[in-house]
């Protein structure tokens, strides 16, 4: 064992954490956000539309919403969200779609966890052995470490609204987090079935692809496979026929990618053109990687002397890659998403070198931070319930006209139990398992948990308000003449029709469509009016009404059919 590790951990440190409490959990964190909710905008009601036309006999290749191409590339993820339309049909389509998005959030958490567990196992990353016995026993300290690990990208305060869309950035974080799965587990010297692990980096290899990540794919792979190559033959137990298939997967990944036509291949070097936008991405880096980051940042320190071994070299590989995409990418924050589960295992090496002063101060933080956020909330809610206090009521009332709140026990009861164990948790902090290895990062995952909860349950119906165009399709729909077989749009975008046509149940159209039909309403957006009259007679039409989006700029021109047929 060498005694350059940074890390020093007894048996008692390494005690199992209940599997039922982390299994709780999990579904604490996974359920709320995908059951009963409306779509959001924008990405996530686009492409649940595309799904919808999909599921209804559009192109399977390439998906699209009323003829356009889907904003985000990779047909894998609406393949998902469509097969679960036609095969649960039993169920709503907006539930529907999101089981299988649920089950690669979930795949994504065993994955960080099986990751850190084959890194953990590492022979560079045990801890010093004792003179007289009472080190961790490697495979004890493992679990332990995993577990940190899942609590750790558990309390990322970026992962929770992505993580819970119906968006390509979800099957591409379960991707990647596969990926570094398979490479950790390639990177022991006495694998077991090594075979599975090249299926797996296979499978996840042609998943990112298809998922319209193809860059992602075949960087981050690369790079993997040749850390795991150094690391087998640095150890003299180098296994280069599984190694040479998975060369060999990663170069049939980049044919696919050149021979897919609706892949596009990103334009590189795009980097932020002004000094704002360096500074919104250096703030997003410090609040959606939180707390993971500056636990990261101290295992690099900590054993900077292993910065070449397994179990630092594979997660960093990772997180270099997803955070360099992600500032050359103009949506940083669903770039930066990738790099969250190699992230929390760089966090989970950190524990064994925290002083107990360090985590005392992590969970005070922690326990201030998310106490007050849940007190916000529950206070926010009851003054929607009862108009006290009255100010947050008159808040939510400006920043959301016309929002009725209504009482619901079934989203309630959640809410209190989550704070009763909220309250219960913070007591058993402070009282037992003071040892626990991953004692520090318990309240940051379940305090995040708590907040995610109570947001979707609590301020669910003002979210769904505030962040879906149900409200102004629903509104759109009652100008709707009975007898109009359908609705022209012009200028809107992906999420707005298909907001439309299924929070609205309107037959959408196109001005310039040959089948418009008798379409007896335009609903138009203003950007395009000035020249609306290239695409139709405006003396067929006249103004009818506006609709707005709660107090924001975002509104629609509705016009209604006065003379004869749209052109």
């Amino acid at each position: 064992m060498s005694l350059a590790t940074p890390a020093i951990v007894t048996q008692s440190a390494v005690r199992r954490l209940p599997r039922i409490a982390l299994l709780l959990l999990g579904l604490a964190y996974v359920l709320p956000g995908f059951l009963g909710r409306e779509p959001w905008k924008n990405l996530d009601v686009a492409a649940f539309g595309a799904m919808m036309e999909m599921a209804r006999g559009s192109s399977w290749w390439q998906p699209q919403v009323l003829g356009e191409a889907a904003e985000m590339a990779g047909p894998l993820p609406y393949w998902l969200g469509a097969l679960a339309i036609r095969l649960l049909s039993f169920l709503p389509p907006e539930l529907a779609v999101r089981v299988p998005f649920g089950l690669l959030l979930a795949l994504t958490l065993v994955c960080t966890w099986y990751a850190t567990y084959h890194l953990a196992r590492q022979a560079s990353a045990q801890p010093v052995a004792f003179a007289f016995g009472g080190e961790a026993d490697p495979i004890d300290y493992a679990r332990a470490m995993a577990d940190a690990a899942l609590l750790a990208l558990v309390a990322c305060l970026g992962l929770a609204q992505m993580s819970h869309e119906t968006t390509p950035d979800l099957a591409r974080l379960a991707m990647v987090s596969a990926v570094l799965m398979a490479a950790t587990r390639m990177a022991l010297p006495l694998t077991r079935h090594p075979w599975k692990a090249v299926a797996l980096w296979g499978a996840a290899t042609l998943g990112l692809v298809l998922s319209g990540a193809p860059w992602i794919a075949l960087i981050l792979g690369t790079g993997l496979l040749m850390l795991v190559w150094t690391s087998r033959s640095g150890q003299g137990s180098a296994a280069p026929r599984e190694l040479s298939w998975v060369l060999g997967l990663l170069a049939l990944a980049a044919l696919l990618a050149s021979l897919t036509k609706q892949i596009h291949w990103p334009q590189m070097l795009s980097l932020p053109d002004s000094a704002a936008d360096w500074k919104r991405w250096g703030r997003l880096l410090v609040w959606f990687t939180w707390p993971a980051w500056p636990l990261a940042l101290w295992t690099l320190w900590r054993w900077r002397r292993q910065l070449r071994s397994p179990h630092v070299a594979l997660p960093l590989w990772a997180v270099l890659v997803s955070v360099a995409n992600s500032g050359v990418n103009p949506d940083f924050d669903r770039s930066l998403l990738l790099a969250l589960p190699a992230l929390a295992a760089l966090a989970a090496f950190a524990l064994p070198t925290l002083r107990r002063s360090v985590s005392a101060l992590i969970d005070w933080f922690t326990l201030v931070f998310f106490s007050g956020c849940a007190l916000v909330i529950w206070v926010i809610w009851f003054a929607m319930q009862t108009g006290v206090p009255a100010k947050p009521a008159a808040n939510v009332a400006k920043l959301a006209p016309g929002f009725n709140p209504e009482f619901s026990w079934l989203l309630l009861l959640p809410a209190l139990l989550a704070t009763l164990a909220w309250g219960w948790l913070v007591a058993w902090r402070v009282g037992r398992h003071r040892q626990a290895i991953w004692k520090s990062l318990v309240l940051p995952a379940a305090g995040a948990t708590l907040c995610w909860l109570l947001l979707m349950t609590l301020w669910l119906p003002l979210l769904d308000y505030g962040r879906s165009y149900g409200p102004v399709a629903r509104r759109i729909a009652r100008l709707v003449p009975p007898h109009s077989s359908c609705v022209l749009v012009d200028g809107l975008g992906q999420a707005q029709i298909a907001s439309l046509q299924f929070q609205g149940g309107l037959p959408v159209r196109r001005t310039g469509d040959d089948k418009v039909g008798d379409c007896r309403i335009m609903v138009v957006n203003p950007d395009t009016q000035p020249t609306l009259d290239e695409r139709v007679s405006l003396t067929d039409w006249a103004y009818k009404a506006t609709v707005r989006r709660l107090n924001d700029r975002e509104r629609l021109l509705i016009y209604q059919r006065v003379g004869g047929a749209a052109r």
